[in-house]
């Protein structure tokens, strides 16, 4: 057998128009598919990369639609809700409220509007953000509703550039109504996440002061683990849907369970563009053959010397379909080259994660053997049913 692969790739070498022309289908499907894998797991990864990995395990609750038929049952994010729906429903970790309002922080000379987020304490914790400076809300700030305010990076920046917003008092204008806060703390600057709040006070303060009533807008529930969020989102929803019988009482989501649907989403394109780009490799394959069945024809004398000295039809058979593999051994080696090449030279130009598909690269490679193998087979055949003397009568 390694005397047939040596051969194969000798008649390579004598005959290169030929050989690069039979590669050249097998190097652009095998690219192709690599290329394709590759972007779409790279965009998996982007995205996975924007939202960050915190909050994977946080399902968010919101109020949903009434019902046509006017349902009694409506859902209410206060105490007892939160009770029942850790009593009711499993991998429940902690369950924490959350009102937004739009509001106007003053400071000196600077005014804006700000979206702020009435928290309950441990909530920012929750989602991994850490402090540049200050401290978090206690547990004595959301139930006595103190008036500490915590802001975000660039908010901070753009009110205290000199960088001393701790212990500053801000104005905050909410329901036509001042209030001033003590900035207690500034968040670290982050590029991913959900939580994208420009300033945060305690939820005491926000149900006692701004808007005095203990429902919230909506409740942020913690998984046991981020691999349990995905079950849990369908789990709250048919809490909610058996609680209130309407099955849009409740908007639930996650951010895992829409990473999960994204990678699937790519994951589906990106095979039905592997398989629209394989189709290359078939009609390789095809040339491959037709290729074959010229060189039988050429190679008709040696198929009937080697015949006449004992070769058996196996034998015979088994020489042209190693040449036939061969062609397309080297093309999907090249292929992967090439592709990994691509990949690499167009997410650098995206600024996307270099991200290869091993899978891709194995199933691509083993699919172009395959194909050599397959479409060889036909033209091996015809050398093993030469007669010897037919063989060496011809030219």
């Amino acid at each position: 057998m390694l005397e047939d692969f040596i051969n194969a790739f000798k008649n390579f070498k004598s005959n290169k128009t030929r050989t690069f022309l039979s590669l050249l289908g097998v190097i652009i499907g095998v690219a192709s598919v690599i290329v394709i894998t590759s972007m779409g797991s790279s965009t998996t990864r982007q995205i996975a990369d924007t939202f960050g990995t915190s909050g994977l395990d946080v399902v968010s609750v919101s109020a949903g639609f009434m019902s046509r038929r006017g349902s009694s049952s409506s859902v209410q994010f206060d105490e007892s809700g939160r009770t029942e729906l850790f009593d009711n429903v499993r991998n429940i970790k902690k369950i924490w409220y959350k009102n937004s309002l739009n509001a106007t922080m003053s400071y000196g000379e600077t005014s804006s509007s700000v979206n702020c987020s009435a928290i309950e304490t441990g909530y920012l914790e929750m989602y991994n953000l850490e402090l540049e400076k200050g401290s978090f809300f206690t547990v004595t700030d959301n139930e006595e509703g103190t008036q500490k305010i915590i802001l975000n990076h660039s908010t901070a920046e753009n009110y205290f550039p000199d960088g001393d917003a701790i212990g500053k008092q801000v104005l905050l204008i909410a329901s036509n109504t001042r209030f001033n806060f003590e900035v207690i703390g500034v968040l670290k600057e982050q590029s991913t996440g959900m939580e994208n709040g420009a300033a945060f006070i305690p939820r005491g303060f926000y149900s006692k002061k701004i808007m005095p009533n203990p429902t919230a807008a909506n409740a942020l529930v913690q998984a046991t683990s981020k691999e349990k969020a995905v079950e849990l989102v369908a789990d709250i929803k048919a809490y909610y849907t058996n609680k209130t019988g309407n099955e849009y009482a409740v908007n639930v989501t996650s951010m895992q369970s829409m990473l999960e649907q994204m990678s699937k989403i790519t994951g589906t394109l990106s095979v039905m563009l592997s398989a629209i780009a394989a189709i290359s490799l078939l009609v390789g394959g095809i040339g491959i053959m037709n290729i074959m069945i010229v060189t039988v024809t050429e190679r008709r004398q040696e198929i009937g010397i080697r015949k006449a000295l004992g070769a058996s039809p196996n034998a015979i058979r088994q020489q042209f379909l190693i040449e036939s593999a061969s062609i397309t051994l080297l093309g999907g080696i090249m292929g992967i080259i090439v592709g990994i090449g691509l990949s690499l030279a167009i997410e650098y130009v995206q600024s996307n994660a270099f991200v290869i598909n091993t899978n891709a690269c194995i199933i691509s490679f083993v699919f172009s053997v395959f194909v050599g193998i397959f479409f060889g087979l036909n033209p091996a055949s015809r050398a093993a049913k030469l007669d010897p003397v037919i063989a060496l009568s011809g030219e």
